[in-house]
C-alpha cells in the first residue's frame, strides 16, 4: 500500500478511555479478525516501544525479536501467538480497564450463558443493542461495580462497535463470548470443530433417541464427547464437566432444546 501509514492514535497517553482503545484496536487489526497478528503484530509492538521510548524509529536490531518475544511471553495468555482484545486490555492503560472488569466479575462461563440466556429470549443466538446495556448492567451489578448511565452508556456503545463487525445493530453469543477470559471462554474451544446445520441435526437426532426435541445433561455429555473424539481433539474430564455446565445453563429445567445447542455448535447464523 503506497503512501505513508497514519499515525496510530494515543499510545502515548498515560490512561486511555474504553473508546480510544478501540481506535488503538481497530487501527492494529487492519484485517478485523478479531487478532492482532503477524505484520499487524510488529507494527504493534514497533509503534509501542517508540511511543513508549517518546523517541526516534527503533532500529531492527537483533534484539527487537528478542523483546518481542519477552512481549509476547508476558501478554500471549494463551500462547497462540496472536494477542486478542482482552490481553491487549492488559497491555494498555485503558480507564478503569473496563474489559478487564467484565472478565473478572463474570466469574464463569456458566454465569455468561446464565446472563446471555435472560437477554437472548427469542434463542435467536444474538441480543439486540438495546437489550445489550442491560446485560452489561447486570453483569456490573453482579461484580458489585459501581457505574453511573454515562459510564454504562460508553461501556455500551463501545463493546457494540468492538464486536457488531457488520454494524447490523446485534451481537452473536461468539462474539460477546469474548468479554470472558480465554481459559473461561468454552466457546473457543469448538473453534474449527463447528458443525454446518446438516451435521448438527445429525447428531443432535443421533442422541434424542425418543425425539423429544432435547436433550438432557448425559446425553450432552457423550455428545460433547464424541465431538471431540470425531476432530481428534485432547479433552480431560474435568474440561468437560465445566463445557457441559457451561452448556447446560442455557437448558431449561434439565432440558436442552435443539435450538440452545446449535447457538454453540453450528458455524455462526447467516448474516
Amino acid at each position: 500500500m503506497a503512501g505513508p501509514q497514519q499515525q496510530p492514535p494515543y499510545l502515548h497517553l498515560a490512561e486511555l478511555t474504553a473508546s480510544q482503545f478501540l481506535e488503538i484496536w481497530k487501527h492494529f487489526d487492519a484485517d478485523g479478525n478479531g487478532y492482532i497478528e503477524g505484520k499487524e503484530l510488529e507494527n504493534f509492538f514497533q509503534e509501542l516501544e517508540k511511543a513508549r521510548k517518546g523517541s526516534g524509529m527503533m532500529s531492527k536490531s537483533d534484539n527487537f525479536g528478542e523483546k518481542m518475544k519477552e512481549f509476547m511471553q508476558k501478554y500471549d495468555k494463551n500462547s497462540d501467538g496472536k494477542i486478542e482484545m482482552a490481553e491487549l486490555a492488559q497491555i494498555l492503560p485503558t480507564e478503569e480497564n473496563f474489559l478487564l472488569c467484565f472478565r473478572q466479575h463474570v466469574g464463569s462461563s456458566a454465569e455468561f450463558m446464565e446472563a446471555w440466556r435472560k437477554y437472548d429470549t427469542d434463542r435467536s443466538g444474538y441480543i439486540e443493542a438495546n437489550e445489550l446495556k442491560g446485560f452489561l448492567s447486570d453483569l456490573l451489578k453482579k461484580a458489585n461495580r459501581p457505574y453511573d448511565e454515562p459510564k454504562l452508556q460508553e461501556y455500551t456503545q463501545t463493546i457494540l462497535r468492538m464486536f457488531d463487525l457488520n454494524g447490523d445493530g446485534k451481537l452473536g453469543l461468539s462474539e460477546m463470548s469474548r468479554l470472558l477470559p480465554v481459559q473461561e471462554n468454552f466457546l473457543l474451544k469448538f473453534q474449527g470443530m463447528k458443525l454446518t446445520s446438516e451435521e448438527f441435526n445429525a447428531i443432535f437426532t443421533f442422541y434424542d433417541k425418543d425425539g423429544s426435541g432435547y436433550i438432557d445433561e448425559n446425553e450432552l455429555d457423550a455428545l460433547l464427547k464424541d465431538l471431540y473424539e470425531k476432530n481428534k481433539k485432547e479433552m480431560n474430564i474435568q474440561q468437560l464437566t465445566t463445557y457441559r455446565k457451561s452448556v447446560m445453563s442455557l437448558a431449561e429445567a434439565g432440558k436442552l432444546y435443539r435450538k440452545d445447542l446449535e447457538i454453540v455448535l453450528c458455524s455462526e447464523p447467516p448474516m
